[in-house]
């Protein structure tokens, strides 16, 4: 098997300004991580005493405190233990909308051309068409979404356990991490411990019907150990591999990991 990374855009290349500038995330971008930089300085000086006015000595200090959250998750981790699961009742229908970007950025994937592209640490990396992906055994998840944000919702979920299909396509199970590139120019990875978890699924479905593009048409990961942000919609590309990937929010200073 030969490892690549794909094609996932730098963070902040001239293009993906260009594309977050065009859609107005950049104001999206800038609330969330004013959120989550106004909690991390509060944190660091009340633990550390650290002058928050020396930002260089801040942000190393606030990235070795990510790292150290990172390992201590991985550490903690229980690839069995199930999450809470609820009654197809208890499902929300009208499922919130959320992006970096409007609903009128949403992409537009044509699903008689969509071709799902497989690389790195994959025996069988062929593109997968969306009827051959439909043709996959398929189960339902009745799991709650939690946001970073704060909100959370419960969800019914219809698709392919992922450890199913990267067993189905040759991945490597001993690698470390699985990536994601998406539609809109997101990105994300996770650990291939989470990957094989049993409640990890690449949905198709929600509520009993095909995925509306606003919820992430035709492809989307659900994998409720994780935060919403580590949920990619709109999947174009998967990659098996040994190097760390980072995500598109993880790269801007969230928690890699990431767990519930």
């Amino acid at each position: 098997m030969r490892e690549s990374l794909g094609t996932k855009p730098l963070p902040d290349s001239a293009e993906s300004k260009a594309l977050l500038r065009a859609s107005g995330a950049v104001r999206q971008i800038e609330r969330r991580l004013f959120l989550k930089q106004g909690l991390s300085l509060g944190a660091l000086t009340l633990l550390t005493g650290c002058d928050v006015t020396d930002t260089g000595a801040v942000q190393s200090v606030l990235n070795g405190i990510s790292r150290w959250n990172d390992r201590a998750q991985a550490a903690i981790f229980n690839s069995e233990r199930l999450m809470p699961t609820y009654p197809e009742s208890q499902a929300v229908k009208d499922f919130r909308y959320n992006a970096y970007f409007g609903e009128n950025q949403i992409p537009k994937i044509d699903g008689a051309s969509y071709k799902l592209n497989l690389s790195g640490l994959i025996d069988r990396g062929r593109p997968w068409t969306l009827p051959e992906l439909y043709q996959l055994p398929q189960e339902s998840q009745v799991t709650r979404h939690v946001c970073v944000e704060g909100w959370s919702m419960v969800g019914k979920w219809t698709g392919v356990p992922f450890r199913t299909f990267l067993q189905r396509i040759g991945a490597d199970l001993t690698a470390k991490y699985v990536g994601f590139e998406c539609a809109d120019g997101y990105y994300s990875s996770i650990d291939m411990a989470s990957a094989l978890h049993p409640q990890t699924f690449l949905t198709f479905k929600i509520s009993g019907e095909i995925l509306a593009p606003r919820y992430g048409y035709p492809l989307k990961l659900r994998i409720p150990t994780k935060l919403g942000f580590k949920n990619p919609k709109w999947i174009t590309a998967i990659f098996v591999t040994n190097r760390f990937p980072g995500g598109f929010w993880e790269d801007r200073g969230y928690n890699w990991f990431a767990g519930v």
